[in-house]
């Protein structure tokens, strides 16, 4: 018998509503042909694939669960939030994200002319070609672009070059606050959970600070099995889940075949010791 903590579930992964590859159908197939037993679909700020992703899951018998990663700005750095369990068609959270997406557009169009300044010419309108939804043009969508290009062999090497702050092409934006993505979270019935908590450049102190106040407005738990949490990873915030009283979610946060650093459903499975945010979602 598998232990609560042995579900192979995906809790993060993007379609082309988003900045992912493939769309929210062939992605749910894909996830059902990599042995997933528990699917999320997660867009950045957008809740537009869910209704087609829960269709296919059904029709295969994969169970589903509905999702989305909002773009928070914390102590002057971006930080996502996901949402699980949570009702598409709540209007706070449409809203909530219509605010959000609402920058993005001129965001990149300041993205194109600093790459422009380095010498990379049509930047915006290349990065346009791989939006699915225009509101929701991404530094994904450029990096793919660059790759194109080739001013870089992969996305990787994009985001050590480019578009992260002090390179070229960074633009800095306002997101959300901490406390509006927990409350449309909330709003939607739906589960907070910080997403990779690895991946942010803060100190131990300041990471600690920001789960306390995830805690705090609402946030119930964080992801401790993901693409860029190695072994070390793993434990600091497992430990960090049993200080805080978080459940523990994990996922591939997969964006497609070829570029994302883990396969759909092949993160490893949760420490025995901790509570799966499966057990919470209704």
């Amino acid at each position: 018998m598998k232990l609560a903590t042995e579900l192979n579930a995906d809790l993060h992964a993007h379609s082309t509503v988003s900045d992912g590859t493939l769309p929210p159908r062939e992605l749910v197939r894909r996830a059902a042909v990599q042995g997933v037993e528990l699917f999320a679909l997660t867009d950045h700020d957008e809740v537009a694939g869910i209704d087609e992703a829960a269709a296919a899951a059904a029709e295969i018998g994969l169970p589903f669960v509905a999702g989305v990663e909002i773009s928070v700005t914390w102590a002057g750095r971006t930080v996502h939030v996901v949402g699980l369990g949570i009702d598409p068609r709540n209007e706070s959270l449409r809203q909530g994200l219509v605010q959000v997406r609402s920058g993005r557009t001129v965001r990149a169009m300041q993205m194109g002319e600093e790459l422009a300044r380095a010498g990379i010419g049509g930047a915006f309108d290349g990065a346009l070609k791989y939006v699915g939804n225009p509101e929701l043009i991404s530094r994904t969508h450029f990096a793919r672009f660059l790759v194109e290009r080739g001013v870089c062999r992969d996305t990787r090497e994009v985001f050590s070059r480019y578009l992260v702050e002090g390179k070229p092409g960074y633009v800095p934006h306002r997101w959300a606050s901490l406390a509006q993505a927990l409350r449309w979270i909330g709003d939607a019935g739906g589960v907070a959970v910080l997403a990779h908590p690895a991946r942010y450049p803060f100190s131990e102190n300041e990471l600690w600070a920001l789960a306390a106040e995830f805690r705090d407005l609402g946030g119930a738990a964080i992801e401790v099995v993901t693409s860029n949490h190695g072994a070390g990873d793993v434990q600091r915030f497992t430990d960090l889940a049993l200080e805080f009283g978080f459940a523990a979610s994990c996922g591939s946060d997969f964006h497609g075949p070829g570029e994302s650093q883990a396969e759909l459903g092949r993160v490893g499975v949760l420490p025995y010791r901790l509570t799966p945010v499966w057990h919470r979602l209704v």
